[in-house]
């Protein structure tokens, strides 16, 4: 039997923790790995990010099959994760480490990317510009083993922090 084609995506969103499960549920998705990306510190810690002594963004690295679920389905499913509007972090977690941007591995991916945020921009959806950045990736880094699925590491300490961070609202009243 073949292996798949596989192709990596990978998108900043806020906490990272909160972006892992909405992926993770759909056919032709093979890993999600939490981790960081965009900074200027090698193999930079949880405390290095979150402190923002390294420029990195918390991100998901989202292996997939493409013709199983096309880099355009992730981007639409990328979007009704986040606030596209918010240049300052992502709900209750604020600073740069939290802020939105989709990283591309190609032309094709940045293109799709590119016209995706036009579209949304153009839609109407939102009164507010979409700030989410498209940058070029950049080493990826692997976040520390017990952030790695943390929703199924711990559910009840998950489920209580994404309540209370608004995500689950901000999703329901715009993305419905």
């Amino acid at each position: 039997m073949a292996k798949p084609n596989l192709a990596k995506a990978t998108f900043a969103g806020g906490c990272f923790w909160c972006m892992v499960k909405p992926f993770k549920e759909w056919d032709g998705i093979h890993d999600i790995v939490s981790g960081y990306m965009g900074g200027h510190v090698v193999q930079p810690t949880y405390e290095d990010v979150k402190r923002g002594d390294s420029g990195h963004l918390e991100v998901v690295e989202i292996t997939y099959d493409p013709s199983i679920f096309p880099y355009e389905r992730l981007l639409e499913l990328y979007w009704q994760q986040i606030d596209p509007t918010d240049a300052g972090g992502q709900f209750h977690d604020r600073g740069h480490s939290y802020t939105t941007a989709i990283f591309y591995y190609d032309d094709e991916q940045k293109e799709a990317a590119e016209r995706s945020k036009e579209e949304l921009s153009k839609s109407g959806r939102f009164s507010k510009p979409i700030v989410t950045a498209i940058r070029p990736a950049e080493s990826f880094y692997r976040a520390e083993e017990y952030h790695q699925d943390y929703y199924e590491k711990e559910p009840e300490h998950y489920n209580e922090d994404r309540k209370k961070s608004g995500r689950d609202e901000f999703i329901r009243e715009n993305w419905k």
